[in-house]
């Protein structure tokens, strides 16, 4: 399953969705978790009301489960779920490496119902890959 996380500094869940100059994807799995990828964004990205600044966005996160944001505007949070990710927002900066290491152990044990919903995206996608294989 791919995390994304809103970044300033690549460290720490510490932006604005729209506003965000990074955003990094993980892979995670109960065993661990990898970098997939840092994507950087430049332009004005605090033009509130600028839709556009968030197509980018939403394109680099088109494949993940889930989206930690230090905030997300309304329509930012509306086009998120529209693509079947789960945002999520923390109320103060929080260490990325931390949220996954959590992420993790959940994911070992017993998810929650929101949790095993967001997992299913990923199984979804490689059951219908896995189908075309098979039938191609």
């Amino acid at each position: 399953m791919k995390i994304a996380f809103a970044t300033q500094d690549l460290k720490r869940v510490d932006a604005h969705f729209g506003w965000a100059k990074n955003i990094v994807i993980y892979e995670i799995t109960p065993e661990g978790h990898r970098l997939v990828e840092a994507v950087q964004f430049d332009g004005d990205l605090q033009e509130d009301g600028n839709e556009d600044k968030l197509a980018p966005k939403l394109e680099a996160i088109a494949d993940c489960a889930i989206l930690y944001v230090a905030a997300i505007g309304g329509s930012g949070a509306a086009r998120v779920v529209a693509k079947n990710i789960h945002p999520v927002k923390v109320g103060q900066p929080e260490d990325i490496a931390d949220i996954l290491d959590k992420l993790r152990i959940v994911l070992a044990g017993t998810p929650p119902p929101w949790l095993r919903k967001a997992l299913k995206k990923g199984q979804e996608q490689r059951a219908d890959f896995e189908d075309e294989v098979e039938h191609g």
